[in-house]
């Protein structure tokens, strides 16, 4: 699953002679051949898709779209109410008071800190949440891993090993919970085939509208640009 891009708006036309891709600032539009397949339409925006996500934030970065600020608080996939995020000098880099909601940030590189502590929380979290749906569900997988692609919200295996990206215990439940469905679903349909989607929709009813929120919602500049 890519991330951090809008839904790509696809244009045929009859006098197009090749697949011509243009990111605006507000959206990404695809003109392609009338006759061009589908699975050459994937393969080219397979090729193009460093190209497209780096175009895109730069031109969010252009734009002047995105808050320079440091949080004041992280709302977390799996938390009632969000952490109250304070900037002092400390000794860790990070400290989480969970009793109080509060999480410690030492203000030597307040940035690069707040997105360690993000990743540490997914390692922490994520696994356990992708453990307790499956179960939930019925769909079994090998391996759980979490990273920080530039270009993935997640995947799924030959071998049903499930990546989950750490920075989607920044979106609420629903949304996490999409992707790992998502994921869940390809151990079953290994492709975007109607059936994956059919299995999809069956343990996520809104499935449409969390796929559209998690492409249209940017990730805050610390996590993106450090």
């Amino acid at each position: 699953m890519t991330q951090n891009i809008p839904e790509i708006q696809i244009t045929r036309k009859l006098r197009a002679t090749r697949l011509r891709l243009r990111v605006e600032p507000t959206q990404i539009k695809l003109t392609v051949p009338q006759f061009c397949t589908q699975r050459q339409i994937q393969e080219f925006l397979k090729q193009s898709e460093q190209w497209m996500i780096e175009t895109w934030q730069k031109q969010q970065e252009k734009a002047g779209q995105r808050d320079k600020s440091l949080p004041a608080e992280l709302k977390l996939f799996n938390l009632e109410q969000p952490l109250k995020v304070i900037y002092k000098t400390q000794k860790n880099s990070f400290i989480l008071d969970e009793q109080n909601h509060q999480l410690y940030i030492s203000d030597r590189q307040p940035e690069q800190y707040v997105k360690s502590f993000v990743i540490a929380y997914a390692k922490q979290y994520l696994p356990v949440f992708l453990q307790q749906l499956s179960l939930e569900i019925g769909l079994c997988y090998g391996e759980c891993t979490i990273r920080q692609p530039k270009t993935r919200w997640g995947s799924c295996s030959a071998k049903h090993d499930i990546m989950l990206n750490s920075g989607l215990v920044l979106f609420p439940q629903e949304i996490t919970r999409y992707v790992a469905v998502h994921e869940l679903a390809h151990t079953k349909h290994f492709d975007h085939s109607p059936h994956f989607w059919v299995e999809v929709e069956k343990h996520d009813v809104n499935f449409q509208l969390h796929r559209k929120t998690l492409k249209n919602s940017p990730m805050p500049w610390w996590w993106t640009n450090v």
